[in-house]
């Protein structure tokens, strides 16, 4: 509902409001919350207002138009609209967008000065119990600096400006609306959660590790301890403990030099088998287990925190929860509400595709064009397997130059000489020390001063033989690392451009009558098919049943928005494994 139009005298103008493209949220020094539109640069008018009037206000405007909030960070102002049941379109988040634009080539030095270094440090906040707002907006100490109207408004128009020199700002200004949009998702997700069966999951860990035992392991791992134990003739030595486990394996004539999986496994000895056996339980324990269960499920939702932007490629990470590294065995505990269902997309290949695409190499494209990306490079006659492509693709992507993947890397610039040449440029330029950038203008951070200081050791005449092998393997390493950050920088950003244009088309489902809501989703979602999960190149979208179909047709449409939107007319697909069920669980 709009507000009535401000009298001045006997003149009437319309409402600030009506038509600004965007509106600042901050506080005013010394008091409460302010609203700030703006047209442009702009400001047109203010309006003071309190924590509770917040929500109300804001969904009526967005009730009004389509508005682009601006604020210092969604996780701190978005959280408390949500549990209000009010959801927005759009915003711009100065923190997340400061960090690109800081780091952008040619970098801004107004980004980089004094004024603007408070916009460098991340959100700092408590863990939250489930179903808590993480910030109030009100509450004492919650204010950042960064929250304060006139620093908004200071670090906008340093963005403003920022993006008005760049030499592509239009890359750049969909790579911070998409970001921007990530944030927004990943406080909708928390919000929502993800529908968790706790008893399922407790039954997978029973039927696992054995029963829970209060104060000691379960009962099958401890069986296998005391198997261990046995075979190495220590009958004290703790497997948790990496020193004391090396020790009691040399003690017992095993002589490896690391504790991992990989190279135990290659040892035959009666102790070896239920040890790995342990350690493998003993992850699923520690990362997944009972106690992981009691503290991130609760009323039938795990609500894990994302971080956007969290690696510096741009790909998501978790501060809580490891929703990224969802173990396989218990994704039938992630299960659909009753009359709701789970529609899970996996999008196959998804960085292969990418590179095809940033490459311009019609011939990758057309490997990958309505089927298995690998099977096609093995039909192009660059190789003879699907397992040799999966190496090759996997090694160009990461600069293998040994074994398997290093010989047949080769054989990919002969069939694919636009692919590989943009990942050959990018990690000669890492090794020079130059930096890179993805599709959409992330940079990736220069070398640190350990790593020049190698390189100047090491070209200084009279330069040890040391120096000068350790300055090479510096400079292969920061090679394969920017050689991988274009590919993987850009498959995060066709990913938040999927998740982007998702939860628009999601948003214009109808809601479900009261009766078939979901109400432990919260009051924004509970009538609504929404995104609960998200893990890089997989989306899970929790969508009432009569809405199943749409929601997955909305998937599809969605992953091909967003090719559309980073590479236009360019012929690659990202075809999706789309399933419709009561869980998420993978045969």
């Amino acid at each position: 509902m709009a507000e009535p139009p401000c009298q001045t005298g006997r003149a009437e103008r319309p409402s600030p409001w009506a038509d600004a493209d965007r509106i600042v949220l901050a506080h005013a020094r010394d008091s409460g919350i302010v609203a700030i539109a703006l047209d442009g640069a702009d400001e047109r008018g203010r309006r003071p207002l309190t924590a509770g009037e917040l929500p109300a206000w804001v969904a009526a405007r967005e009730a009004d138009r389509s508005v682009r909030w601006v604020w210092a960070s969604t996780a701190r102002w978005y959280p408390v609209l949500l549990a209000a049941g009010v959801r927005v379109q759009r915003c711009h988040d100065l923190r997340l967008s400061h960090a690109i634009l800081r780091d952008a080539r040619p970098t801004v030095a107004s980004l980089r000065d004094e004024a603007a270094r408070p916009w460098d440090a991340p959100d700092v906040a408590p863990a939250p119990s489930q179903g808590e707002v993480l910030f109030e907006l009100d509450a004492p100490g919650a204010r950042s600096p960064r929250d304060d109207a006139d620093e908004v408004l200071a670090e906008l128009a340093r963005q403003d400006a920022a993006l008005d020199g760049a030499p592509d700002a239009g890359r750049l200004r969909l790579l911070l609306a998409a970001e921007s949009a990530g944030a927004l998702l990943a406080e909708e997700m928390r919000a929502a959660g993800a529908p968790w069966d706790a008893a399922h999951h407790d039954r997978i860990l029973t039927e696992t590790l054995g029963p829970r035992r209060a104060g000691g392991l379960p009962e099958r791992m401890a069986r296998l301890a005391a198997e261990v134990r046995a075979a190495l003739g220590d009958p004290t030595v703790s497997l948790d403990s990496h020193p004391r486990l090396l020790r009691a394996l040399h003690a017992a004539g095993i002589m490896v030099e690391s504790t991992s999986k990989w190279e135990l496994g290659e040892i035959s000895h009666p102790a070896i088998p239920p040890l790995l056996e342990y350690k493998r339980l003993s992850r699923l324990l520690t990362a997944n287990g009972w106690s992981w269960l009691d503290e991130w499920v609760r009323d039938g939702r795990f609500r894990p925190v994302y971080v956007p932007g969290g690696v510096v490629t741009g790909r998501w990470a978790s501060s809580g929860g490891g929703a990224l590294q969802l173990p396989r065995q218990l994704r039938g505990a992630l299960r659909a509400d009753p009359g709701w269902r789970i529609v899970d997309a996996d999008v196959a290949q998804l960085e292969p595709r990418v590179l095809a695409a940033m490459a311009r190499d019609e011939r990758m494209a057309e490997a990958a064009r309505g089927r298995d990306l690998y099977a096609g490079i093995v039909a192009s006659g660059a190789v003879g397997t699907r397992a040799e492509a999966k190496l090759a693709v996997l090694g160009a992507m990461y600069g293998a130059t040994t074994g398997d993947s290093g010989r047949l890397v080769p054989r990919l610039r002969n069939v694919f000489p636009r692919a590989m040449a943009l990942v050959d440029d990018a990690a000669r330029v890492g090794e020079e020390g130059g930096t890179v950038s993805t599709w959409l203008g992330r940079t990736s951070p220069p070398p640190d001063d350990g790593w020049r200081a190698a390189q100047a050791a090491a070209s200084r005449a009279g330069a040890a033989p040391g120096e000068e092998t350790r300055a090479r393997r510096m400079a292969r390493d920061r090679g394969r690392f920017t050689r991988n950050f274009v590919v993987q920088g850009t498959a995060a950003e066709w990913a938040l451009a999927w998740l982007a244009d998702l939860r628009l088309r999601l948003a214009q489902l109808p809601p479900v009558p009261p009766e078939e809501a979901a109400p432990r989703s919260g009051p924004a979602f509970a009538r609504r098919a929404h995104v609960a999960f998200f893990l890089h190149d997989e989306v899970i979208v929790h969508a009432p049943a009569v809405h199943a179909d749409a929601a997955a047709e909305a998937m599809r449409a969605s992953a091909a928005a967003a090719g559309r939107l980073l590479f236009g007319s360019f012929p690659v697909d990202f075809p999706l494994e789309l399933t419709v069920s009561e869980s998420a669980a993978k045969d």
